[in-house]
């Protein structure tokens, strides 16, 4: 593996299948299926909802948003109308809860998403991957209270648990802190800026001329700055 590509989502060369949809590192799928054992132990029936996205992926994702094709949502979770926000605006409103191609953790099998299908299923099938569904009340709840006492004992953490004025909180979302380690230590913002250059990515202009804002406050997830 390449860990120069791999990180920017373009060398999956080290992973293995998880089931028929998902891959991730050895290491991580590993330490998933012990997890997973230990919750269904406690009756949560923890299943992978998103694991590894290349770089093309996320960038159909990133380009169906700009269209206008899928929807945007605030921070609150509340949907945008895209027709009247600048450009600069549908940026900050995509990443809320979309990475930018080329820095999405999900490029490096490392990371995953989570939900309580058995209790979902139960609930009638509708799920949207949303804040709500993770508190009080929601499907995924129970799931969410075992994972706040149990993912260190996994090797697993948070990396979106706090919303700081970057990325939005994601409760579901999982990283492997060992097997992320050297994806975060690759990130540099020089690499990503000549991947997208040369992709066929809406907005661009807009994203190159903002970099070294969105790096930070996004791809690392610093948030907003303080001045």
């Amino acid at each position: 593996m390449n860990l120069d590509k791999a990180w920017l989502g373009r060398d999956d060369s080290a992973l293995i299948n998880v089931g028929e949809q998902h891959r991730l590192l050895p290491a991580v799928a590993e330490a998933f299926n012990a997890m997973q054992q230990h919750a269904r132990e406690a009756g949560q029936d923890m299943q992978i909802v998103s694991s590894y996205r290349n770089f093309d992926r996320q960038l159909s994702i990133w380009n169906r948003k700009w269209r206008g094709e899928l929807p945007l949502y605030s921070h609150q979770g509340e949907q945008l109308d895209a027709a009247s926000l600048s450009d600069q605006e549908k940026v900050y409103a995509i990443l809320i809860w979309s990475a930018l191609p080329g820095g999405s953790r999900h490029h490096w099998g490392t990371d995953l998403d989570v939900y309580d299908k058995a209790t979902v299923d139960a609930c009638g099938g509708q799920f949207d991957l949303v804040d709500a569904e993770y508190r009080s009340g929601g499907p995924c709840y129970a799931l969410a209270q075992w994972m706040d006492k149990h993912l260190a004992d996994f090797g697993f953490s948070r990396p979106f648990l706090q919303d700081n004025g970057g990325v939005a909180t994601e409760l579901w979302h999982l990283t492997h802190n060992s097997s992320a380690a050297a994806f975060e230590a690759r990130r540099n913002q020089q690499a990503l800026y000549e991947c997208l250059s040369n992709a066929p990515m809406e907005g661009k202009s807009t994203v190159l001329a903002m970099l070294d804002e969105l790096f930070n406050r996004f791809v690392l997830n610093q948030g907003v700055q303080q001045r």
